[in-house]
């Protein structure tokens, strides 16, 4: 049976397991430091691409239903949180990483966040269509695990709802039938990282 890659937050026994800090760029959390466990594979979205994610998006996300499909540090998912968003669902399969999720929610008394440890492809297979305003996709960048969770990413965003991705390259060159109908209204490149905000062809 084929197995899902690992997420950003890939096996403790390769990484170090120790922690560093980011922090959250704005909303009611600003500045406040996020504990991130040093572990391989783990890649927290840089503070110049979330903030710039955030201007695109209006900076708050007030009342908004939001999913960090593949969380990791939760960088994503605590800042939509802090902007307003009314539910943040964040979904890491690592267990170490989840726990550290967990207590970053606890410190900060984020009421609005769910932490699920799951199989980010699994758990997306489970959610009911249109369930969410902003869909966060960041994927580790090997094998073919991008069109795949796009392909279940995309059902789940609701109308008018925007889509964000990290890829290892520009989705330009991503050939993928989930991406039908849908156009990039945003790209960005930092270092390796490509980022796009994407949104249905019919909808501004």
């Amino acid at each position: 049976m084929s197995r899902t890659p690992p997420s950003r937050a890939q096996s403790a026994s390769s990484g170090r397991g120790k922690t560093h800090a980011i922090r959250i760029i704005g909303g009611d959390w600003k500045r406040s430091p996020l504990p991130v466990l040093d572990l391989d594979g783990l890649r927290p979205t840089p503070d110049r691409v979330r903030e710039t994610l955030f201007n695109w998006l209006g900076q708050r996300l007030d009342g908004q239903r939001c999913l960090d499909l593949f969380a990791g540090s939760g960088a994503l998912g605590f800042e939509a949180a802090s902007r307003g968003a009314a539910r943040v669902l964040m979904v890491e399969r690592h267990a170490r990483a989840a726990a550290q999720l967990r207590a970053n929610q606890a410190r900060l008394s984020a009421t609005t966040i769910e932490i699920v440890e799951a199989d980010a492809l699994r758990l997306a297979a489970s959610l009911a269509p249109g369930s969410f305003d902003v869909v966060f996709l960041d994927p580790p960048f090997d094998g073919d695990l991008l069109g795949r969770a796009l392909a279940l990413a995309v059902p789940l965003v609701a109308a008018g709802g925007m889509l964000y991705v990290e890829a290892g390259e520009s989705l330009d060159v991503v050939q993928t039938e989930a991406l039908s109908g849908w156009r990039v209204v945003r790209h960005g490149k930092a270092g390796a990282v490509h980022y796009h905000l994407l949104q249905r062809e019919n909808e501004e």
